[in-house]
């Protein structure tokens, strides 16, 4: 059985860090549906080597399946066996809805590492994937009383990760070769997308209680990732080798946090804001031991 280390590299432990932020930006309250998103993040990179690891063993041997640390199967199964635990969670959390939305997730993450991954298809199926589990975070609690306002809220939540998603994604595939003018220039605009529906998303809390502070903090943590992500972004534009756009696409994967950060604060979630941001240099930090990319 691999050690803790070694099981932490590969669901790229670290990164996780980002994930309970979408569910808490699609509005969630209860950590069952946190737990459950981590669990379905955590299955898709375990799934993630499985499906590369004859790539893997070319072109990054010191992972754990072409290193040996890890057996095929071993990640097969424990991909099978959170997939499992992620719905379980999702259903005990929010019920029958919340376990639909999970079940798509669930099907979109397996869909990406399987087959999709290497289709022109590979960047939206992930950017889906984060769009849908933001949603996750709002089917607690949804039903016949959710309003107009609420449906709005979660399409541009939704759609701001969505949006980040994708761009990375796009990124990422020159982790290896290096990056190229299409790709830094569709990761660009994608954060400026994901920005701009963050800022509409903080505006549309002007006509509630404590609008000034929500509005505040959320466009200031708007504006800080855009600062983060996007300086990131533009220098692998200016020197698209592999090493510099490695290092952009794990500054974008964490720079998620202050996005999400930005998006619960305009929900009026200031404290859970706070808490997102402050995980931001933490993620930081644990990246430099475990890779998040």
């Amino acid at each position: 059985m691999p050690d803790l280390a070694t099981l932490a590299e590969l669901v790229r432990a670290p990164a996780a860090l980002t994930v309970p932020g979408d569910t808490t930006a699609g509005g969630a309250v209860n950590p069952g549906l946190a737990l459950s998103s981590v669990c379905l993040y955590w299955a898709g990179m375990a799934l993630n080597d499985y499906a590369d690891r004859d790539l893997d063993a070319r072109e990054r041997p010191e992972r754990p399946i072409p290193s040996g640390r890890v057996r095929p199967g071993q990640a097969l199964g424990l991909a099978a066996g959170l997939t499992g635990a992620g719905l379980a969670l999702a259903a005990g959390a929010g019920g029958r809805r919340a376990l639909g939305v999970a079940s798509g997730l669930a099907a979109v993450v397996w869909a990406y590492d399987l087959a999709l991954k290497d289709t022109a298809a590979g960047p939206l199926a992930m950017a889906a994937a984060r769009g849908l589990d933001v949603l996750l975070g709002g089917t607690a609690g949804a039903g016949a009383g959710t309003d107009a306002a609420d449906g709005r809220a979660a399409l541009l939540t939704a759609g701001a990760v969505a949006a980040h998603t994708y761009g990375v994604t796009a990124l990422s595939r020159g982790e290896v070769t290096g990056g190229s003018t299409a790709r830094s220039a569709t990761a660009l605009t994608a954060t400026a997308v994901a920005t701009g529906l963050a800022a509409v998303h903080v505006h549309r809390s002007a006509g509630s209680t404590g609008a000034g502070v929500r509005r505040a903090a959320g466009f200031g943590l708007t504006a800080a990732y855009a600062g983060l992500v996007g300086g990131a972004q533009l220098a692998a534009a200016r020197r698209p080798d592999a090493g510099r756009t490695r290092a952009a696409v794990g500054q974008s994967i964490l720079g998620l946090l202050p996005l999400q950060a930005a998006l619960a604060a305009g929900r009026g979630r200031l404290v859970v804001a706070a808490a997102l941001a402050a995980a931001h240099p933490l993620a930081r930090r644990l990246s430099r031991k475990v890779s998040p990319t």
